[in-house]
């Protein structure tokens, strides 16, 4: 099963958009657990964590992992929606390999390869 990091700063409302996308998982026995890794928020992540059922941490991502109970970590950003299929794709990865998968925006819609390359720091934005 799996474990849902996502790391918040001030993004309530992202937060709330990314819980919104894993409940099919959560039905389908996919997302054991949700772990809200806030870095200092002063708005009220902490109360759409909470009335979420998530796990809600002070400290970043590293935190969050000692917390987590899952076999396998998904890590998020706020406002990440997941796209529909995600939990077969999810499903079949972990009944096939044992080693981490990186999943990643389509094709068509990312940017060009240099626009990429050049873009600086962003961790978490392809996946």
């Amino acid at each position: 099963m799996l474990s849902v990091l996502i790391e918040t700063l001030n993004d309530e409302e992202g937060l709330a958009r990314t819980l919104a996308s894993l409940i099919g998982g959560a039905v389908e026995g996919v997302v054991r657990d949700v772990v809200v890794c806030d870095t200092g928020s002063t708005d009220q992540t902490h109360r759409v964590a909470d009335h979420a059922g998530c796990h809600y941490v002070a400290g970043g991502i590293s935190v969050g992992i000692r917390q987590a109970k899952g076999d396998w970590l998904l890590l998020l950003e706020p406002g990440a929606r997941l796209s529909d299929g995600w939990i077969d794709e999810v499903v079949a990865h972990m009944a096939r390999h044992t080693m981490p998968a990186r999943f990643s925006r389509a094709r068509g819609s990312r940017a060009p390869f240099l626009a990429r390359v050049f873009s600086g720091n962003r961790a978490l934005a392809e996946g």
